[in-house]
């Protein structure tokens, strides 16, 4: 699933991201969703989130479903 729509992404979900500084190359991060960023309910280039680890980029894919 990409990550386009917001109502998609929740808190704890593991997925890719593009940090800004790697926009240019494509380079993905993966982690676990902190909080979202983009309020808006999609985004063509992927919802804005805030990793747990503090990392800030755009949802490429969701890895998996939201962790218990």
């Amino acid at each position: 699933m990409d990550g386009h729509r917001r109502a998609d992404i929740r808190p704890g979900m593991l997925v890719d991201i593009v940090l800004k500084k790697d926009q240019p190359t494509g380079r993905r991060t993966r982690g676990r969703v902190g909080r979202l960023l983009t309020k808006s309910g999609t985004h063509p280039h992927g919802i804005k989130v805030m990793l747990e680890d503090g990392q800030v980029g755009r949802v490429q894919e969701i890895i998996e479903e939201e962790s218990e």
